[in-house]
């Protein structure tokens, strides 16, 4: 909510012209609930002093003020003498007109220890999902998943009913939580938890782009509340004026519009459904439309201001434009012609000069995406989105959230612009006093093999996307060398939009030193997860193309002391150009399968430029779609003798489970998510990891994805079995595996998975990620996309026809619930 809550708390921030929770006590008071308990925490004598003990509300109110944060549970436990009988819990900064009776007379009716409200909400994944059977018990939580784990649109409001006896299960003096620690408790004990799905309007306003919208709803009549100001005549608008409010001639007023007691609306000025605050003034010629104006406002003449918020205090100078989504704090002044652009947030008390463009957050740091990360990475367009101020300041996030005096790893590609970026992100994180160990170019495996040994906290490497050259992608690792966690990234998202970065003493800034030796080091490792002498015996002819990657550096010499004959393509490393793109991928495999057959080869492959993804050529110059190269690789692992677990996503096919039964192995079903595959394959027992998109990890060597070992690692199994890799398919049961997407819009993928969950609820379902049912041996995976406004349908069955009918009929009832869903 920064900066609307930098001089107040969030509950007081003004909805309407009255505070947020103004409107949830009157929505309690509706109820007959009038002996309330307020616990406070940021800033509690705003609250005191506004609400006092309650009696010109009608209400009887007991304040209670933890000394430390304990969580929303251990807050509740520390009113607990208050609590003697029956309670409800609402959060101060909700709006909601729910018919709290109902939920009331619910959780008696149903003798419920704690009775969890619910509703559903376009954007499943900010809020905690909570499944129920059909006696409306909780039977699960998904706290904040990932659209890979989303099986309704069905989401906690924050709003409980509970029994007194609910204090026996939380401890004293402890930082406890609902939705994390007591729920979950009471799920686990099989305690009487039920959840109860309300209609009607609700909204978490939990940041500034909710506010704005919470009155938008308002204004439209989504949602009603008190409003203090009186209604006045005017033909084709809904006008509210408070006490003493002067509305010049000639003022255009459209759709709803409050005015606070005391202000001045200048005529010749146009408003358009907004809230203007108390003691405001608007010069003639100002245009308003959805604009939230606070207190002691003075806005001169010919401005024009569209869907922002404007608080206390502030003045905005003649014919200055702000874009939409724009927030202007307390105490601030704007100079004449000013241009704020759009979603632009100035901290309290700057001030603007005449004439400024304002292109980035004053203070709080240029907002660039409403989310920086995308899973483990931040990409954006090289030297305009990642520029290298943003990179610097993202490099200070990034050590601030880590150990003072700590060390990183730090690599990148062969480009040009990698190197630039990396340089301005390597200054950041020396400003908070955290040293890097610089790398330099490398290959991505290379830098995960290193973290996985002592020394660094974190690491991250620079690279050029294979999907738009023109865009740079910053991958981040934590200390085991895996793909950063959701909950890694929010905290480096959290530093860095509130630039609330740690700055060394002078005396204290980080060093970089450089690892020439790591080379050596993966090397001796690589040689150590092999069978050398089986590679040296077979003197494999071999076809890499290294798509102009730092792999083609170092992968042929490793082969060639194993006594590999490499016929190298695209080795060498072009700075300005980088790695090929993907479009460039299907000429590139053509060209190798040539290029295998005429050399009559063992086999041929084609790394991505990252080193972590192979396509496999076999000696025929059959190019393997990557659900084969799956098979074959499990097939090649388990002919070879080796035995144990093999972790794969749940996207691949069952054929895999047929093929590790019949050898005396396992198999380990995980999200779609590189990173839950690689968790998977830390285990001892697994022998192999592989992902759906040519990527294989060998945990004897390391638990991380490396093209360039699986190369290897291929040779060595393909000479142990003895047997072409053409034959070795052959002899993989067949069946048959399809694949297709349906464009979906974010806010309907909650609802459809929804929709998938009513409709499998008598078929035999699995929802380790999306939602996959199975006829048998045959079935059919709905997910929806991560980054991506799509919902992946596959299907797999032994037969072709069967495989396309369930492909085709599982995309239709995508597309007719989308209709349902009023898409």
């Amino acid at each position: 909510m920064q900066p609307l809550t930098c001089n107040i708390p969030k509950p007081m921030v003004p909805l309407m012209n009255r505070p947020i929770m103004l409107h949830i006590v009157e929505l309690l008071k509706k109820y007959q609930i009038t002996d309330l308990v307020m616990l406070l925490y940021h800033q509690p004598s705003v609250i005191k002093n506004f609400f006092r003990d309650g009696a010109d509300l009608g209400v009887r109110i007991t304040y209670v003020t933890p000394l430390e944060d304990m969580g929303t549970a251990g807050a509740v436990k520390c009113a607990e003498k208050y609590l003697d009988e029956r309670f409800l819990i609402i959060s101060g900064d909700l709006l909601t007109d729910f018919n709290l009776q109902k939920v009331i007379d619910f959780h008696e009716s149903n003798k419920a220890l704690a009775t969890i409200t619910l509703t559903s909400v376009k954007d499943p994944l900010q809020f905690g999902v909570v499944i129920t059977d059909k006696e409306k018990r909780i039977t699960q939580f998904l706290e904040k998943p990932g659209w890979g784990e989303v099986i309704s649109d069905t989401i906690n409001t924050g709003i409980y009913v509970l029994e007194p006896e609910i204090f026996k299960y939380i401890p004293d003096g402890e930082n406890f939580d609902f939705s994390q620690d007591l729920f979950p408790l009471l799920l686990k004990k099989k305690s009487a938890l039920f959840g109860f799905p309300v209609k009607g309007y609700w909204r978490d306003i939990g940041n500034t782009d909710s506010y704005r919208e919470a009155h938008h709803d308002i204004l439209k009549g989504k949602v009603s509340v008190k409003v203090d100001e009186s209604r006045r005549e005017m033909a084709g608008a809904d006008l509210r004026l408070g006490l003493d409010v002067k509305l010049g001639e000639g003022t255009a007023i459209e759709g709803t519009v409050v005015v606070g007691d005391n202000s001045q609306v200048k005529g010749g000025s146009q408003i358009k459904d907004s809230v203007i605050g108390r003691n405001c003034t608007i010069e003639p010629g100002v245009k308003l439309s959805r604009a939230v104006i606070w207190d002691n406002v003075y806005i001169k003449k010919g401005a024009k201001i569209t869907d922002c918020v404007i608080c206390n205090n502030v003045s905005v100078g003649p014919a200055t434009t702000m874009e939409e989504g724009g927030v202007v704090a307390d105490d601030t002044s704007i100079g004449e012609e000013s241009y704020i652009k759009r979603d632009v947030k100035i901290w309290p008390r700057k001030v603007i000069e005449s004439g400024s463009t304002v292109t980035g957050n004053l203070i709080w740091g240029e907002r660039w995406k409403k989310s920086l990360f995308e899973g483990e990475m931040i990409k954006g367009l090289t030297n305009i989105e990642l520029t290298p101020e943003f990179v610097a300041k993202l490099g200070c996030a990034y050590g601030t959230s880590l150990p003072k005096g700590s060390h990183v790893l730090v690599g990148r590609d062969a480009t040009l612009s990698s190197r630039m970026l990396k340089r301005s992100f390597l200054g950041g994180i020396l400003s908070a006093g955290v040293n890097v160990r610089d790398i330099k170019m490398v290959s991505l495996p290379i830098l995960r093999y290193k973290l996985r040994t002592f020394g660094e906290v974190g690491g991250a490497h620079f690279r050029q996307s294979t999907q738009d050259p023109a865009t740079t992608e910053i991958v981040f690792l934590d200390a085991d060398g895996l793909d950063f966690s959701s909950s890694m990234g929010k905290n480096v998202e959290r530093i860095f939009y509130k630039e609330n970065f740690r700055r060394a003493h002078y005396m204290e800034p980080g060093g970089i030193t450089e690892l020439p030796q790591v080379m050596d080091f993966y090397r001796e490792g690589f040689f150590r997860g092999l069978d050398q002498q089986v590679i040296r015996g077979a003197g494999a002819k071999v076809v890499i193309d290294f798509n102009h990657s730092p792999a083609g550096q170092i992968l042929p010499q490793i082969l060639n002391d194993l006594g590999c004959e490499v016929i190298g393509l695209n080795t060498y490393l072009d700075e300005q150009r980088g790695a090929k793109t993907l479009d460039e991928k299907p000429n590139s495999l053509q060209q190798l399968a040539k290029i295998v057959v005429t050399l009559e080869a063992r086999a041929g492959f084609w790394l991505d430029p990252t080193a972590e993804e192979i396509v496999l050529v076999d000696e025929t110059g059959r190019i393997y779609a990557p659900e084969e190269l799956l098979c074959l690789m499990t097939a090649l692992m388990l002919k070879s003798g080796v035995r144990g677990a093999l972790a794969v996503p749940v996207s691949a096919p069952s054929v895999i489970e047929q093929l590790a039964q019949e050898n005396g192995s396992s198999v380990r079903r995980t999200k779609s998510m590189e990173r839950s595959m690689i968790e998977a394959s830390i285990s001892p027992e697994v022998i192999m990891a592989g992902s759906m998109g040519g990527r294989f990890a060998f945990p004897k060597f390391q638990a991380a994805f490396d093209g360039m070992f699986t190369v290897a690692k291929t040779i060595e199994l393909s000479t142990t079995v003895g047997l072409p890799l053409s034959s070795v398919l052959k002899e993989v049961p067949r069946s048959s595996f399809l694949q297709g997407k349906v464009p979906c819009v974010w806010e309907k993928k909650g609802g459809i998975m929804r929709k998938m969950s009513e409709d499998s609820l008598d078929k035999e379902a699995s929802f380790i990620d999306g939602i996959k049912v199975s006829f048998g041996n045959d079935w059919v995976l709905v997910l929806p996309d991560q980054y991506q406004p799509v919902i992946h349908v596959v299907a797999e069955a032994k037969e072709q026809r069967r495989a396309e009918k369930l492909l085709a009929e599982y995309m239709q009832k995508v597309e007719n619930w989308k209709k349902e869903l009023g898409q």
